[in-house]
């Protein structure tokens, strides 16, 4: 993700890097040499005196503002779906933080059994990103645990139950030591399910995409609006659609690609989460000691 001062116009607003730019240019490039053709043939005709090519701009007006309508319900969905997995991603935060915390102080008398359990628990947030990106590993820092269990856990077909499951029962072996009471055990829990339940929550946004009809229809349509464009800009404005048709059309399929972009949160793009960073915030916030 890119930081930047919200209150700094001068220092984000004519970069390039993030702002859609690169995806749209070639739609919009497209649009404009067509529009330059379009302007070129009703050159020629009207010097001919063959009529031209310009129909009544009624059509786009009312058009334009039910596509602008569409356009908003995309993006706002989009940052739906993009808010909801940074409240998940939030929540596995405090509830890592909780774990480590609960753990340190309840199985003070274990000195081995709680640093199993720090170092599964900021394994944890590394195994769900890699497993949200389709990637293989953990964490990048050497985990201090038994390395055939690691490997265990990458090769596992769903690593973040893997240590789940390492978690449970580490939890069970300190309940039956007489280490923690049951009550102690079923808050430990609750914190575990609680982490599996953001998993599925982020698996939930990132394996269901907007619906294909909607996305279909909306792609269409702004293909036809801004492919017919010129022909409603003709009349009025000349060769100057050029410049309208290139303003418009990146407006357009700006808004449309930033729907695409945020929509999946969790990849590597420069618009998604910083997972890498929250992991590492897990990372050093449970392994710190108080």
């Amino acid at each position: 993700m890119i930081q930047y001062d919200a209150h700094n116009w001068s220092d984000h607003l004519l970069d390039i890097k993030g702002s859609m730019v690169r995806e749209i240019i070639g739609r919009v490039t497209l649009c404009v040499l067509w529009a330059a053709l379009v302007c070129l043939c009703d050159y020629v005709l009207r010097y001919n005196n063959h009529g031209s090519l310009g129909i009544p701009e009624t059509a786009h007006g009312l058009i334009g503002g039910v596509l602008g309508l569409l356009l908003v319900f995309r993006t706002n969905a989009s940052y739906d779906r993009f808010w909801e997995g940074r409240r998940l991603w939030g929540a596995m935060v405090n509830d890592c933080r909780n774990t480590a915390r609960m753990s340190r102080s309840w199985l003070a008398a274990d000195a081995r059994l709680v640093h199993e359990i720090t170092e599964w628990v900021a394994a944890y947030p590394w195994s769900v990103m890699h497993r949200l990106r389709g990637t293989r590993g953990l964490t990048p820092h050497p985990l201090d645990l038994d390395p055939a269990e690691v490997a265990a856990v990458i090769d596992a077909p769903h690593p973040p139950l893997a240590i789940a499951s390492r978690l449970s029962n580490l939890f069970l072996t300190a309940k039956n030591s007489k280490l923690i009471s049951d009550m102690q055990f079923i808050a430990l829990d609750a914190n575990l399910q609680r982490l599996i339940d953001y998993l599925g929550g982020c698996e939930r946004i990132q394996n269901t995409p907007m619906p294909f009809a909607y996305m279909v229809h909306l792609r269409r349509a702004l293909i036809v609006y801004c492919f017919t464009l010129p022909f409603a800009l003709l009349d009025k404005y000349g060769w100057a659609t050029l410049l309208i048709v290139l303003i418009v059309s990146y407006i357009m399929f700006g808004i449309e690609e930033i729907g695409v972009e945020i929509e999946n949160p969790f990849g590597s793009d420069e618009n998604d989460l910083p997972l890498e960073r929250l992991c590492e915030t897990i990372g050093k916030n449970v392994r710190t000691k108080p």
